[in-house]
């Protein structure tokens, strides 16, 4: 039942914070793609891309999760996107370039605490994606204890 709940509410969150994240990025096109040049890690030609793909990717993924077909495998895609979103933000940030996070709305400045939330977001990405293991293993870990107690 707990793994149950665990399910829902990560797929419902992940989907929630990819849904709105696309959809302020569809709004706003324009400070989305400021945002992107103000890491001064993309080339020009790539911006304007990646302003109008990628908020359609993360729709994408959010109706995904939220339908559930195939949850762990776009659970994992989302994990990569997130991982690369928080490896940006951290390299951006330790060049000590001051810009705006382009994550939500605008105006939000990568800062650690920026960082550490979208370091959390990770955390249902993952669980998702590694519940089937995870789930074996807490289902075998009652049998391995009732097998050492049996051999004493």
């Amino acid at each position: 039942m707990a793994f149950r709940v665990l399910h829902w509410a990560s797929r419902i969150i992940l989907a929630g914070i990819f849904l709105y994240s696309g959809y302020v990025k569809l709004q706003s096109p324009l400070q989305f793609a400021a945002a992107l040049a103000g890491y001064k890690l993309f080339p020009i030609g790539l911006i304007l891309p990646i302003t109008y793909y990628l908020p359609w990717i993360e729709v994408a993924l959010g109706v995904l999760l939220l339908v559930g077909w195939k949850v762990r495998y776009f659970a994992a895609c989302t994990a990569g996107l997130l991982f690369l979103f928080l490896s940006i933000l951290v390299i951006t940030y330790l060049r000590g370039i001051d810009a705006d996070c382009g994550c939500f709305a605008a105006g939000g400045r990568i800062s650690p605490l920026t960082i550490a939330r979208d370091a959390l977001f990770l955390v249902p990405a993952v669980f998702l994606g590694l519940e089937p293991r995870i789930r074996r293993g807490w289902q075998s870990q009652p049998e391995c204890e009732a097998e050492s107690a049996d051999s004493f």
